[in-house]
């Protein structure tokens, strides 16, 4: 069966999916019959591209092939998943079940995208009703990683257990919700606070700008960087909020939780929440939001990675599991290649391209690869040797920019008793970005003092040293600041 996911519904959320499922190496077959779906996915798509790479300090897998289909029934032939997002109807979704089960593989998974509705009544007139669960996702779905999955007593627990490694292994956090109950967990904070808000612009205390700068200096990570209204503008689509208004607002009447005393949604009342948010986000295209939340988000997100604490820990351990171990190649005849990955959006500077403290940080990288090769390593470290960087030259020779990809290739220009010079050049393609030059020198961890490597790592590192001299001296070498 392999790695193919099918996305029933190609809207903010599906094209989300869709952006998650493709660059963690997924094959991606999209039903959708909106005409203009292959467009906004791309937009997605290319938005994903920039910001999801940048989450990760190792190279993301090759990413997956994108179509799309004019019938459902080609679009779920023979997939692993199928990712439904249509729109909240149950008579719809019913619907669109009964049909994927005629043409789906029996040990697929249907995960259903629903904010509200049980997977009990998804189950309600299926064929096969424990192939199908909620999993509910959160906007954008290529960058937050919570997923609500909520199963039933239908679902056997290893297909719970299936889809929850599935979803963990494209980097998202599956949280098993045991027991049905109206609009899962999250949601159900978040329509409390809806609710709330309307009542306090309703009755003229407080404006749609007051009540996001409440929230967004306050708490969580959606809210925390462009707050309630700004969000759901966003989940309005290139509409805006009139539209999610119009498209959610009947979901006020529904028992979801019990704030039951809600304000009617009056044409005046959605004029005045639509004309504030017109007010506060309207110079701003829905791809502008989009980019200022990525930025946002991705910020937050590397921040928390730094500290390895909630949803960084699981990037962390995201990267584990798609790295692979230094080990030394068998060929070292040539550069070694160090580092392999893209440009996060966090790297960039008030000039639009790579901060030089960056280069250094990636040059930095690459020295520590270079370590590990050679054996200094975590083990070796903790046994009290280690190489500390004694001088460093690097040129600055093109720009670089957020969502690039990258990669190292090292050159020891030296490998002799306790001095280790290497050479690295920073490439884009072919494109040559920059160099940098570092001379290290091995250190007694113990007394903070030079002193030769163990054998073991003089012997790769000669090893390689000898193989290196044997090229061309890198234009640069040997260089000082401002001398041709």
């Amino acid at each position: 069966m392999g790695k193919t996911a099918a996305i029933i519904g190609g809207g903010v959320i599906g094209g989300g999916w869709a952006a998650r499922f493709l660059l963690m190496g997924w094959d991606v077959r999209v039903f959708d019959p909106d005409p203009d779906a292959q467009r906004k996915i791309g937009e997605v798509l290319e938005n994903a591209r920039r910001s999801l790479p940048g989450l990760s300090d190792v190279d993301l897998p090759q990413e997956g092939t994108l179509s799309f289909h004019d019938v459902m029934s080609e679009a779920v032939d023979g997939v692993a998943w199928i990712q439904e997002s249509v729109p909240e109807r149950l008579e719809l979704k019913r619907k669109v079940y009964q049909t994927l089960q005629e043409h789906c593989p029996v040990d697929a998974i249907i995960g259903s995208s629903t904010s509200g509705f049980k997977p009990s009544e998804l189950q309600g007139c299926a064929t096969r009703p424990e192939q199908i669960v909620v999993t509910h996702p959160f906007n954008p779905v290529y960058l937050l990683p919570l997923i609500e999955l909520v199963p039933t007593d239908q679902n056997p627990p290893e297909m719970v257990a299936k889809a929850s490694d599935i979803l963990t292994s494209i980097g998202m956090y599956p949280l098993h919700v045991r027991a049905e109950i109206d609009a899962h967990i999250a949601d159900r904070f978040l329509e409390a606070v809806w609710r709330e808000a309307l009542w306090l612009i309703k009755d003229g205390i407080a404006t749609t700008e007051e009540i996001d700068n409440a929230i967004r200096y306050g708490f969580g990570l959606r809210w925390a960087q462009m707050g309630l209204f700004e969000t759901y503008r966003i989940a309005g689509g290139e509409a805006g909020m009139r539209h999610f208004i119009e498209q959610f607002g009947p979901c006020l009447s529904w028992p979801w939780t019990k704030l039951m005393d809600v304000p009617e949604l009056t044409e005046d009342l959605i004029d005045k929440i639509a004309g504030q948010s017109d007010d506060q986000s309207g110079h701003m295209s829905i791809r502008e939001l989009e980019r200022a939340r990525d930025n946002n988000l991705v910020t937050i997100l590397r921040g928390l990675k730094a500290q390895d604490f909630g949803a960084g820990a699981l990037l962390n351990a995201q990267d584990v599991r798609l790295g692979q171990p230094a080990a030394m190649p068998a060929d070292v005849s040539m550069p070694l290649e160090t580092v392999r990955r893209a440009i996060p959006l966090d790297w960039t500077d008030y000039n639009g391209h790579m901060n030089e403290a960056r280069y250094l940080q990636a040059f930095g990288d690459a020295t520590d690869r270079m370590m590990d090769i050679v054996g200094c390593d975590a083990d070796y470290i903790a046994n009290g040797g280690s190489y500390f960087t004694a001088e460093t030259h690097i040129r600055h020779l093109d720009e670089v920019h957020a969502g690039a990809r990258i990669h190292i290739d090292t050159q020891i220009l030296l490998g002799v008793g306790k001095k280790m010079h290497l050479f690295h050049r920073m490439y884009a393609d072919d494109r040559l970005l920059a160099t940098g030059e570092h001379m290290l020198i091995h250190v007694d961890l113990a007394t903070r003092r030079a002193s030769d490597p163990k054998p073991q790592i003089a012997v790769k590192l000669s090893q390689i040293a000898d193989a290196h001299a044997k090229l061309p001296v890198p234009e640069g070498a040997g260089k000082a600041v401002g001398v041709k």
